[in-house]
């Protein structure tokens, strides 16, 4: 345990400018006062750990010096030849990199882990794009790539709902979501989401900025997920469920969907009431249709009127007699 602790503190050193007792402690599951007792223990067997004081303060090691560790199990090698999805790198342009890093990993590991890691990347595999659609076209995600990593400046040609717009931004950060890409960029004040896809000219200036310190990518992609569901399904809908529409809520919903509804039990007559969330009335009443005489709206007044409209339309479309042969 201590072994297996101490390597974990020393792979953080080598891969942190500076790291705090705090925060070896919370990556090493144990306290401050055992860290600082390993920290003497590398220290003793020839590793230049110094320390620095104060707030600022923190361990560090000795620039330049690296150790080779080889000590990968099985597992750890299993997971990081899972984690070279050759299709994203390839849209990212790190085909090539990717797989000499994966050579390069080969070669280092003894036979029998190999051996794993090879089964185990031979019997899975990752195809991003959701069912029946096409991959992407992300021409520019290679620039963006460059641009996001060295902080500069771009310009971009952006095809958005509203129109065609100009933008120069402050790139932070890509996020690959349901085989689509995304950007999060800074304009003036605002970090923005733009769809890589439709990107249509993009100049990669020679300016860098400087990235807001307190930005995380992944707490403001998940921030923008809940504000874009709540945006998505603005209407609380009290509907009347068959058995079976339970059943179909089940495969027609969203998980956000899913999580918002209440069911009630089955009443006398056989039925449930239910209430979840849907979205505006032309796009929540296409989403309803697909439940066909399941489901009932019952509330609120304005969708039932507009799903009553909807299946007149409909009942008229499909009672003609002139109907096309």
């Amino acid at each position: 345990m201590r072994a297996s602790r101490i390597l974990k503190i020393l792979m953080m050193l080598q891969t942190h400018e500076k790291v705090t007792a705090a925060e070896l402690a919370d990556a090493s599951e144990t306290s401050i006062r055992t860290v600082y007792r390993d920290i003497e223990a590398l220290s003793a067997i020839g590793v230049p750990v110094y320390s620095e004081q104060g707030v600022q303060g923190g361990y560090r090691l000795l620039q330049g010096y690296r150790t080779r560790l080889n000590g990968l199990s099985a597992k750890e090698a299993e997971t990081l030849f899972l984690a070279g999805l050759s299709g994203p790198a390839q849209k990212m342009g790190l085909e090539a990199t990717l797989a000499d890093a994966q050579l390069k990993l080969k070669s280092a590991l003894p036979d029998t882990v190999r051996h794993e890691a090879e089964r185990l990347q031979s019997r899975f595999l990752l195809d991003t794009p959701n069912w029946f659609s096409d991959d992407e076209q992300v021409t520019y995600l290679p620039t963006l790539m460059t641009a996001v990593l060295e902080q500069r400046l771009i310009t971009m040609r952006y095809q958005s709902w509203k129109g065609e717009i100009q933008r120069q931004t402050q790139p932070l950060g890509i996020v690959l979501k349901g085989g689509q890409w995304y950007l999060m960029a800074k304009v003036d004040t605002d970090v923005r989401t733009y769809r890589v896809s439709r990107i249509e000219s993009l100049t990669l200036l020679g300016e860098t900025f400087e990235r807001p310190k307190d930005f995380n990518l992944a707490a403001f992609w998940q921030a923008s997920l809940r504000r874009m569901e709540a945006l998505q399904f603005p209407i609380i809908a009290e509907v009347r469920l068959t058995a079976l529409g339970v059943k179909i809520m089940e495969y027609v919903c969203s998980s956000y969907v899913m999580k918002q509804a209440t069911i009630e039990p089955m009443d006398d007559s056989g039925w449930h009431r239910a209430r979840f969330p849907v979205g505006e009335s032309s796009h929540g009443c296409a989403e309803l249709l697909r439940f066909g005489a399941e489901l009932e709206v019952i509330d609120p007044p304005e969708l039932r009127l507009a799903m009553e409209e909807l299946v007149s339309s409909l009942a008229v479309l499909y009672q003609r007699n002139d109907s096309p042969n």
